[in-house]
This record gives structure tokens, sequence and C-alpha cells, in this order.
């Protein structure tokens, strides 16, 4: 599968989308052709090489030749892209881009798609922003978009309701949903038209996946952060087999050396009735050779709080470390198996099709052990037996 990553370290803006595409390969006579089916005259689509930082990059403008009324609302905008020669994908996609801007629109001034007003993504340069990286992305093969977490900076921005801060309402309404992140860079860094085209075409958020890159390509924005480089990066490249699935967790720490032992028993029972997904102690050695234990506990980030929350209540920790980390585990899922004694799960893990991995539940195992007086390890061999009868008659 061939994919695209873009990595809003900048944020997201439509000529950056374009940017990126034709830095990463992109032909652009054979997008400006395709373009030609909009039946939009009077402008022209026009690359230049820049240098941010070091960094080379692609700085691609729509040139109007000719002042032309911006179309106010989303049905002349729909009416437009139908009636134009670009495939019918395209321009289902297209104009569902324009539904998201006019309901978002819509939503902060209190009134519906059909009457809204645009006043900035009405004009041909956006128009042209969304045909062409929909066009774009088609031209490249690519058959699955992803993205970081979208940057959006911070300050105010002028529009045409005035001074607005960032990011702007409509960015905002389009962002739900979405992992974004704020920066202390004082400026809008991600449009109202990047939000809409990347939130609609991007299944999944985070950190570059695994993958075999082919191309990079940077697309630059107007603004000369100074900063940081004002980029926007694309990776393209082939999704490699996801037999190991990844996921992104918090590991939160605190060394703790005036507490009483007897309750880190107590303490580690709440913590993974609370979602915990591991938890742990690690004698250690602190300042003054004084002897202490590492407290340290595994958690997806929707449980941090809560699980924080029990830390600073049951312990004498006044302070606690928190990193994310990233976590690669083999596809797994639980399997009852029979035995003559009972039933026990068993986790399964396994690469494709193939069964690589295979786990008696412990505490389901030591139950028959104790009820029946029976060796631990007999039930134990029992259970791989019954398993492996299970999985050839299948």
């Amino acid at each position: 599968m061939k994919l695209a990553y873009f990595d809003c370290f900048s944020g997201v803006s439509g000529d950056m989308i374009l940017g990126a595409m034709v830095d990463a390969g992109l032909d652009l006579r054979r997008l400006r052709s395709k373009l030609s089916g909009l039946k939009i005259k009077g402008y022209e689509l026009k690359t230049r090489k820049v240098t941010q930082l070091g960094i080379s990059a692609t700085k691609l403008d729509v040139i109007a030749h000719e002042i032309r009324r911006p179309l106010e609302n989303f049905r002349s905008i729909q009416r437009l892209i139908q009636a134009s020669r670009i495939e019918h994908a395209v321009k289902d996609q297209a104009v569902k881009v324009f539904h998201r801007l006019a309901t978002a629109e819509a939503k902060i001034h209190g009134k519906t798609t059909d009457t809204v007003r645009f006043f900035e993504v009405g004009h041909l340069d956006t128009i042209v922003d969304v045909v062409g990286a929909l066009l774009g992305l088609r031209l490249l093969g690519i058959e699955k978009v992803l993205s970081s977490p979208i940057t959006t900076g911070t300050g105010l921005v002028r529009t045409a309701h005035g001074l607005l801060p960032v990011p702007a309402p409509m960015t905002a309404e389009l962002l739900k949903g979405v992992p974004m992140v704020s920066s202390d860079i004082q400026c809008e860094l991600t449009t109202p038209t990047g939000a809409a085209i990347l939130t609609m075409l991007a299944e999944e958020y985070g950190s570059c996946p695994m993958m075999t890159v082919s191309a990079v390509g940077y697309g630059a924005g107007d603004h000369d952060l100074r900063v940081q480089p004002n980029l926007l990066r694309l990776f393209i490249g082939h999704q490699q087999e996801r037999w190991i699935e990844q996921e992104r967790l918090v590991l939160i720490e605190t060394n703790i050396d005036d507490m009483n032992p007897q309750i880190y028993d107590y303490l580690m029972g709440r913590l993974f009735s609370l979602g915990a997904l591991d938890v742990y102690l690690t004698p250690i050695l602190m300042k003054k050779g004084r002897p202490a234990t590492l407290l340290s506990i595994l958690s997806e980030p929707d449980n941090v709080q809560g699980l924080m929350e029990i830390v600073f209540a049951e312990t004498t920790t006044l302070g606690l470390r928190l990193q994310e980390v990233a976590r690669r585990k083999l596809p797994r899922k639980s399997q009852l198996v029979k035995t003559p004694w009972g039933n026990v799960h068993v986790k399964v893990a396994t690469k494709g099709k193939k069964v690589v991995k295979k786990i008696p539940e412990m505490d389901d195992c030591k139950r028959i052990a104790e009820k029946t007086g029976l060796p631990l390890v007999r039930i134990l061999e029992a259970v791989h037996k019954s398993f492996e009868k299970s999985v050839k008659g299948a």
C-alpha cells in the first residue's frame, strides 16, 4: 500500500500541501493539465525553490491574472466543481472538503451551510488548492493518508472579521476530534483550507508509521518564522507488513524512600483496577546512599489522570515524571480452550495467520490446580495439548 504521511511540525495550508507533493516528485505539467478540467481561466500555477534554515523546499503559488469576485457560498462552489471535467472521485472529495468548510463557518456564525457566506475560502486560490491537492494524491498513486498531530501556532490572526485568536475559529472547528498541538510561534500555522483537506483525508494521526520511504518533499508556507522552518514535510512510501502493532503509551514514575512497603501491594491493586497496563517496583539507591523504590506505571493516555491521583493519594510522593513511550506488540486475542477440568483462557499471538505464541491464563490454571490437587505444570501441558487439537480441528 502506497502511503503519504504529512509531518505538520509547522502546521498545514493548502499551498503547502501542493508544494510538498511537487517537491516529492508530483509532475507539475500533469497537475496543470488535470486542473484545466475545472474550466477556470485567468490564473497560473507557479512554483519556485526556496531555502528555510538550510532546508530546500518548494513554494507553490496560485497567481490570478485578473481580479475575480470570490464565490460566496457553498452551492456556487459545488456547481463549479460538479460542472468541471475532472474525475468523479475527485469531484466528490472536493465537494466534501468545501461542505466541511461551510459547516464550520455556519457553526461559528449561527447559520446554515446554504446561507452562510464564505469570506476567505471562496477565492480562486482556495479552489485550486483543494482540487489540486486531491488530484495530486491520485497522480502520485497514494492509497492511504496519515498525519502527525497538527500544529496550530498561537497569537492573533487578521481576518475579514478582524483580529481573531489562533487557531482561527473555523480552523478550531475543523480540528475537533483531531490531535492538535499549539506552539509558542506567534503565527497562524494551520489555515482552514489546510485543516479541511487534511482532516478529511487522514485516516490516522500520530508518529510516522513503519514504512519504506521512497520520497520526501517540503512545501513552504508564506511566513518567515526565523526560529524554525515554515515547512510541511511529506513522506511517501510503502507500508511494511503490519503484523507488529504499534501504540503510544505513557510511563509514570516516581522515587519513594519514606513509605511503609506494606502499602505497595494495595497500591498496585488499585492501579490495576483503574486501567494500568503494568505496575512494577525497582529497588534503587538515592542521594546519600538511601535505599528507595522506583514506582513505574505503564498507562494508556486516557487513564493517566486517574492513575496520578491514586499515586498522590496513596503514597508519600510529591511529584511524578511522565514520558511518552512507543510500544510494539504482537497482535493477540483471547481464546477459550476446553480441558478435562474446565475452560481456560489462552492468549494467542499471531504473525499474519500463523500462531507464534500461545500463553495460558495463569489464574485459570492455578484455580484448576487448587481445585483438583494436580500439579500446575500438568495443567499447563494439558492446556497446550488441547489448544493444538482445537487448531488442527479448525
